[in-house]
Order: structure tokens, then C-alpha cells, then sequence
């Protein structure tokens, strides 16, 4: 009997540790062909591909946060619906972005970043305004659906503006349009089966580690369900597409700001309130505003990202993680919680 359960015990770790391996196979192959989808779409279009990664990828590569906040918030988990929301944008930034910037500096047009900046770090700060209380109410959260609304119009503005006839369209046959329609659907699929599938052992991995759900959201959680926009980051600099990578991860990060916590309040009754809440809201939206802010502002300022940021984003997001470590084993307490 004793044997028996040590091979099922046995079994259950090797299939948890398989399927792990399977979500990171499936993320890979899905990014490589949703770049190659995406990269597609901005060519025959004439659209830049600043504008595509800032919509078409950052709606699919968001998905997997959605779908985790969403779910964690109707079983009443509040630390992992918010933890992973708020800990995907940091993460976005912090870590993605940062070996986007380190790999590949480029220079940049300001006029396509500032208002995207100004939409990212505005929605951060409405969030935090309104969350200082411990409790975010549905009715706070419209100001920042209005953000989302402004990023979509102005994503659509951006696009009719710089898609005029002098950028270089590729000539469509239907076999080439079906084929790229394909694989960007499989490359969406991909993406999402494999997050979902890392996401979920990943987090059995670290609870059979012994670490707690309020870790593990902002840790493993916010990491596993931003492996779309690091594979898509790392396919991108691979494919020397860095403005795609970039405009992926600003787009995608509104979007995290702007959709999953209304998304989350609506579901959990009308607000989303309680301790760990009140620790996103005094520690890890000031983190994500604070990393936004190096990443974003000395670029526009410069016309340029260079790699001291990618450094210090690194340095800062290893700060970080050693703070919610702390926090989680008792070893300092910060505005009591």
C-alpha cells in the first residue's frame, strides 16, 4: 500500500512538472507564430507595428490574465485576482521590457509613446487614488474605463494617421492571407492553453514549496500569466522587431490596468475590498507606477531607451520580490499590514 501511494505521489509530481514543461512548449511555438501573424497584419496594412503590438497582440496576449483575475474573483481570491493583475504590469515592465531595453535599445517617436505613457501611468494613479481606503468600488472604477476608451480611440486615431499610402504595403495573395489568418489564431491558442496550462502547475510547483497564495499571485502567478508578452518580447528581439515588443507590453499593461480590475470588482459584487487589497494598493500599485516611470519618462526625454534603464529595472524588480518575500514570512510590516 505504502509503494502504491509513493508511485501515485511519484506520478502526480512527474505529470505536474510535464505539464509545466508542455504550457512553456505551447507559449513558445504560439509566439513565434502570433509575432510572425502580427508582423503580417502591420505589413499588408501599412499600419506600424508600434500600433499593432499595442492592440492586436496586447488584447491576446492579455488573455491568460484576464481569464486567472476573472476566475480567482469569482472564488472569492482576492490576492490572486488582484495580485496577478497588478503584479503582471509590474512584471510587464520590470522584467519583460527591462531585457527588451537591455537586448535592443532603440530610438523611438515621441508622439507615438507620450500618450500611451501618459494613459499607463494615469490609470496606475487613478487606481491608487481610489484604492487608499483598502476598497475599490465599482463606480471608482469608470474613470478608468474612460482611459481604456481613450486608449482604443486613440490607437485608432494613431492608425489612421500614420497608415498613409508612403508606408510599404506587401502585395496579398489568399494563400498568403490564410495562412497568416492560421497561424495567428493558432499562435493566440497556443499562448493561452500554455499560460493556463504553466500558470496552474506552476502554482501546485510552489505550494507544494510551501509558499503562500499571496506570493504565489504575485510571483508565479503575475510571471506565468505575462509569459505571452515575454515570449512574444523575446520573439520579437529574435526577429528584430523591438517596436512591437514595446508597443505590446504599454498596450498590454493598460489593458491590465484598465479592464481586469473593473472586471474583478464587478464580479466580486460591486468592489473588491480586504487585507490583501490594501497591500496592493500602498505596495505594488506604487511599484508598477515607479518602474513605468523609469522605463518610460527618461525615454521620452531622450528620444531613446538605453540600457542603464533595462539595469535598473532589473535591480528594482529583484528589490521588489525581496520586499513581498519579507512581507509574506513576517520579517517586516509595513502601514500595518
Amino acid at each position: 500500500m505504502l509503494k502504491g501511494r509513493g508511485y501515485k505521489r511519484y506520478m502526480d509530481v512527474f505529470l505536474m512538472y510535464f505539464l509545466f514543461a508542455v504550457g512553456v512548449v505551447f507559449i513558445v511555438k504560439g509566439g513565434d507564430w502570433f509575432v510572425d501573424g502580427a508582423a503580417w497584419i502591420a505589413d499588408v496594412s501599412g499600419i506600424p507595428k508600434f500600433i499593432v503590438g499595442a492592440t492586436v497582440v496586447s488584447f491576446a496576449t492579455t488573455l491568460p490574465e484576464m481569464i486567472v483575475s476573472a476566475m480567482a474573483a469569482s472564488q472569492g481570491k482576492v490576492a490572486m485576482a488582484c495580485g496577478n493583475a497588478i503584479g503582471s504590469v509590474t512584471a510587464n515592465i520590470a522584467l519583460i521590457m527591462a531585457l527588451s531595453i537591455l537586448f535592443m535599445p532603440m530610438v523611438i517617436k515621441r508622439r507615438s509613446y507620450l500618450s500611451k505613457t501618459c494613459l499607463m501611468l494615469g490609470a496606475i494613479a487613478f487606481l491608487y487614488t481610489f484604492s487608499l481606503d483598502g476598497t475599490l468600488r465599482l463606480y471608482e472604477c469608470l474613470p478608468i474605463l474612460v482611459i481604456f476608451v481613450l486608449f482604443i480611440f486613440e490607437n485608432i486615431m494613431s492608425a489612421k494617421r500614420e497608415a498613409s499610402p508612403e508606408n510599404e504595403r506587401t502585395r496579398v495573395s489568399v494563400k498568403s492571407a490564410v495562412k497568416n489568418i492560421v497561424f495567428l489564431l493558432l499562435g493566440i491558442i497556443g499562448i493561452v492553453v500554455g499560460s493556463q496550462l504553466l500558470v496552474d502547475n506552476g502554482s501546485n510547483i510552489a505550494r507544494s514549496l510551501g509558499v503562500s497564495e499571496a506570493v504565489i499571485s504575485l510571483t508565479a502567478i503575475a510571471i506565468g500569466t505575462s509569459l505571452p508578452e515575454l515570449v512574444t518580447t523575446l520573439t520579437a528581439i529574435i526577429k528584430k522587431q523591438p517596436s512591437l515588443s514595446v508597443g505590446n507590453i504599454i498596450g498590454a499593461n493598460i489593458i491590465d490596468m484598465t479592464l481586469i480590475l473593473p472586471i474583478c470588482a464587478l464580479i466580486s459584487g460591486g468592489s473588491i475590498t480586504g487585507h490583501d487589497f490594501l497591500q496592493s494598493a500602498y505596495i505594488d500599485l506604487p511599484m508598477s507606477f515607479i518602474v513605468g516611470s523609469i522605463a518610460l519618462i527618461p525615454a521620452l526625454i531622450a528620444g531613446k531607451f538605453r540600457r542603464w534603464q533595462g539595469g535598473a529595472l532589473l535591480a528594482v524588480y529583484a528589490a521588489y520580490l525581496a520586499l513581498i518575500m519579507m512581507i509574506d514570512s513576517g520579517m517586516i510590516s509595513l502601514f500595518g499590514i
